[in-house]
């Protein structure tokens, strides 16, 4: 398999932009090797600038739930494109979309659409701090909610601390108000409400964690964050940026049956396309601007071609749907655990739904602590063996592999002929 034009290609990006890329996982220094580039993409399937074609498992990370162009939601972006890609004025398909998701998620009485996670993040919390009269978060260990400064935080010494800044350029004072806990442990949040409790605005939580890899929910966990944030007149957030219409129609908070007060969607209600959303009760989004005093806006906020693609891709959606994937998702998984098996080496797999992770260690994995023990060496490694054959896993051991409604048995097969010899190859290094 050459990568010649890859190569070519990032030595020139890295003249022109950081790393040579526009993400940082991208970068591909989390394998080894250097990144490849893509030249078209249809279904399950990308193909690189040499001419090499790869079954897809990151999906754009997550949004291309019914694969790549499929399409319905290629037409709607033409039909929409050809009466203009951008008005910064009201447009029908606005309501569309956030009619859709409304009558879906009874949780959300109204929404605002944003430009990405990152913005969705942010504005939700602005919101919960202006409603509660509050200024503490707590957050989770793991949780990833975009690059807000003051949710770029990983927990100091101790079960759970006050934040300190996990990246440069990120003052001390920007996460002061930030509590920290580790996921799938409720005490530590019970401490933190025991100490802060009156000052504590909101708990956002990715429901499941999709950025320490696939960790679910341990029994009870929401339903206790939920009695939790009642009890203290505190909000409940869910990130469900990566959750929201891929592991149900209804999200994480559909599939556990525990409701936030608000909500934070992205990736498939854009068809892949650059958009976020938050929503929730009427009585908090009434306090965004022009109805309230919490300002946010954004030039390119509801974005016809996106609310087109997210509509598309939202309409091709239905239990059937929804149960195919999970049929995938299972084969996927008990394939992968045979190869795995085979080869006698320790590692967990992770999965809900369409959204799985490998972690090669000994231990359960359910918080990040014990995510960060999977062997990445081995997962570089093994990434490289599967490209090699054909196939695209993230290049990340601390990323979810997505399935698409494109991954169909054929694709299924080739993935796990390809499993067995990369792995093996991958444990001989």
């Amino acid at each position: 398999m050459g990568l010649e034009k890859s190569a070519e290609l990032i030595e020139k990006a890295r003249r022109l932009m950081p790393g040579g890329v526009n993400s940082p996982v991208r970068a591909f220094q989390a394998v080894g090797g250097h990144p490849i580039y893509i030249s078209s993409a249809k279904g399950a399937t990308l193909s690189d600038v040499d001419g090499n074609s790869y079954i897809d498992y990151v999906c754009s990370w997550g949004p291309l739930i019914l694969g790549h162009g499929h399409p319905r939601v290629v037409k709607a972006i033409q039909q929409t494109a050809v009466h203009g890609t951008s008005y910064g004025a009201p447009h029908e398909g606005e309501i569309s979309l956030a009619s859709f998701i409304v009558n879906v998620m009874p949780w959300v009485q109204m929404v605002r659409f944003v430009n990405s996670g990152t913005e969705a993040s942010m504005s939700a919390l602005r919101l919960a701090r202006a409603a509660a009269g509050r200024s503490r978060i707590i957050k989770f260990e793991g949780n990833y909610h975009g690059h807000v400064d003051y949710l770029l935080v990983k927990a100091g010494s101790g079960v759970a601390t006050f934040g300190l800044p996990d990246s440069s350029g990120v003052p001390e004072e920007m996460v002061r108000d930030t509590l920290v806990a580790r996921f799938n442990h409720l005490g530590d949040v019970e401490n933190l409400f025991s100490e802060h409790g009156d000052t504590i605005a909101a708990v956002v939580v990715e429901p499941i964690a999709g950025n320490m890899g696939v960790v679910p929910p341990a029994k009870g966990f929401l339903n206790g964050l939920r009695d939790l944030t009642r009890k203290h007149g505190s909000l409940l957030v869910f990130d469900e940026v990566i959750t929201g219409f891929r592991v149900s129609q209804g999200g994480a908070a559909e599939l556990y049956k525990v409701q936030p007060d608000l909500v934070c969607l992205g990736k498939i209600i854009g068809g892949g396309l650059p958009v976020g959303a938050y929503g929730g009760r009427s009585d908090l989004m009434e306090k965004i601007a022009p109805l309230g005093p919490v300002y946010q806006a954004g030039t390119l906020s509801g974005n016809p071609l996106a609310m087109a693609a997210g509509l598309a891709t939202l309409e091709g959606l239905s239990p059937e749907i929804y149960s195919s994937l999970e049929h995938s998702g299972a084969a996927l998984e008990e394939g992968l655990r045979q190869g795995i098996d085979k080869c006698g080496v320790a590692a967990h797999i992770n999965r809900v739904g369409s959204m799985l992770s490998i972690f090669f260690t000994e231990h359960t994995v359910n918080d990040s602590q014990t995510a960060l023990a999977t062997d990445r060496k081995l997962y570089g490694r093994l990434f490289r063996a599967l490209v090699r054959r054909g196939i695209y896993p993230p290049p990340s051991a601390l990323e979810s592999w997505f399935l698409s409604t494109a991954h169909g048995e054929s694709e299924i097969e080739q993935t796990l002929s390809a499993f067995l010899p990369a792995l093996q190859e991958a444990l001989s290094e």
